[in-house]
């Protein structure tokens, strides 16, 4: 699985590698040129985090493959909550904005928001339990610090992509 993986992430950068050799040919840089979209650089994000994290929490390769599962198990109840609560606060938007709008409604999605709050942590601390069963306490601590490296490292790339992106447009008008 392990062996997988490195594939995985070895294509995908093997695949932007040529994207960006085959855009330079064209006379144009792959980043000034394409729009990169948030689900790219997620799915990017994510394989280059997967394979940091064997690194970085030093995971042998049997404690690799569980701590693999549980780790994209992880990663899907934040996307899954985070992509819930943004439906819900543009529903709350667009109803608040709307004169016609039933108050009923409007408290059904606050409701809805609450909920969501409340229910949340408990499945993201489920989730970072399943994820310590398999590491040390050692690597515990490393994978904390390794979640932060990474979120910083996943803002610095959205930022560049969006200024990236709003270079593009500004030199295409």
């Amino acid at each position: 699985m392990k062996s997988a993986v490195l594939v995985v992430v070895g294509l995908l950068a093997s695949t932007m590698l040529r994207a960006d050799v085959q855009a330079r040919q064209r006379g144009r840089a792959l980043g000034d040129d394409a729009p990169v979209t948030p689900v790219e650089i997620q799915r990017m994000f994510d394989a280059y985090a997967l394979g940091e994290a064997q690194n970085q929490l030093k995971l042998g390769d049997d404690q690799y493959l569980q701590f693999l599962s549980r780790y994209k198990a992880l990663q899907e109840v934040r996307r899954r909550s985070q992509a819930e609560r943004g439906r819900i606060i543009q529903e709350l938007r667009r109803l608040s904005a709307d004169p016609k709008a039933d108050e009923m409604q409007l408290r059904d999605r606050i409701k809805a928001l609450q909920d969501l709050e409340g229910r949340v942590p408990a499945e993201i601390r489920k989730a970072y339990d399943a994820v310590d069963q398999v590491l040390e306490v050692r690597q515990q601590a490393r994978f904390r610090a390794f979640e932060e490296l990474m979120e910083r490292r996943k803002i610095e790339l959205v930022t560049r992509a969006r200024q990236n992106n709003r270079a593009r447009l500004r030199g295409g008008q």
